[in-house]
């Protein structure tokens, strides 16, 4: 027997199954690759497939019942907006704070000279559009909340700067202050409201109204303590005292328009019991700012 011949044949016949190992498993990588690539679109970070999620989800959004309960609750949401804005706009007119806001530099410099001299100024009455008051920056006499507002914080500012010239500056004793002022602010107006309702006055007043013509004392208040930081406590009271009487003839003048009859703020002589009682609750709302302006200043001056 030939084993030369024999060997070759062996050879021959083994190569073949070499090929065809190595051809599957090269194969077999593509495959592998293939698989992994496809299973990772619906698979997450930890390889577990979410693919019926995804449809659930997307069968959810498509749900003519859920987007009926979207569109109910949008629609309780928008009515309880609209419910809570009608009854805050009764106590608090909200959606008019721009017109009090709507000022000037020409308006603040008219209105801080009427706060300070009023009595040279004839007319008092508040310019009207269409039934509707012109906007302070166009009327003198309107009402607006810039000046107290900006009186008020000005007003705290040299209250922090009198007790620091005195040495008795500190953070507790200027937030008591603060909070002195505006609690006392408050009970002013609501003691007002209170009045008002008990007399049953038919006025155009509003709340917001109240609160600005309670708030321009502060521009008199400020005068005084810087007078008395300058010329001491003489120059507070003298000018303490011509603030409080300007602010007193302002508000009388102001007010009457507002809360006495019409015959009254034309001049006529006032009639009548309840005429009296709205002429004396003028003179009491009035008469009041100078208390608060003396009651809120006296111990920053010494």
């Amino acid at each position: 027997m030939d084993y030369s011949n024999q060997s070759g044949f062996r050879q021959r016949k083994l190569q073949p199954k070499v090929r065809m190992r190595g051809a599957a498993v090269d194969s077999s990588e593509p495959s592998q690759l293939f698989d992994d690539t496809s299973a990772g679109h619906n698979a997450g970070p930890s390889g577990v497939d979410k693919g019926p999620m995804a449809h659930a989800g997307q069968s959810l959004l498509s749900d003519p019942m859920s987007n009926l309960a979207m569109a109910y609750g949008s629609s309780l949401a928008s009515q309880g907006k609209e419910m809570m804005d009608k009854n805050l706009d009764r106590f608090i007119p909200i959606s008019k704070l721009k017109y009090y806001f709507a000022v000037d530099t020409v308006y603040v410099g008219k209105k801080l000279g009427l706060l300070v001299f009023p009595y040279m100024h004839e007319n008092w009455e508040v310019s009207y559009q269409q039934d509707t008051p012109v906007a302070p920056r166009f009327d003198v006499n309107a009402p607006d909340l810039y000046i107290p507002a900006m009186a008020f914080i000005t007003y705290i500012l040299v209250a922090g700067l009198a007790l620091g010239t005195q040495n008795r500056f500190s953070p507790e004793i200027l937030g008591m202050q603060a909070s002195s002022a505006l609690v006392w602010l408050i009970i002013e107006v609501l003691a007002v409201l209170l009045s008002l309702y008990l007399v049953t006055v038919n006025t155009d007043l509003t709340t917001i109204d109240l609160v600005a013509f309670s708030g321009y004392k502060y521009v008199g208040m400020i005068v005084g303590v810087l007078a008395g930081l300058l010329f001491g406590k003489m120059g507070y009271y003298l000018t303490l005292l011509w603030c409080c009487a300007s602010i007193f003839v302002f508000m009388i003048r102001t007010l009457r328009l507002k809360i006495l009859s019409e015959a009254a703020a034309e001049g006529v002589l006032v009639r009548g019991a309840k005429n009296q009682l709205r002429m004396y609750l003028t003179m009491a709302i009035a008469a009041a700012q100078p208390v608060f302006m003396y009651w809120l200043t006296f111990h920053l001056v010494r």
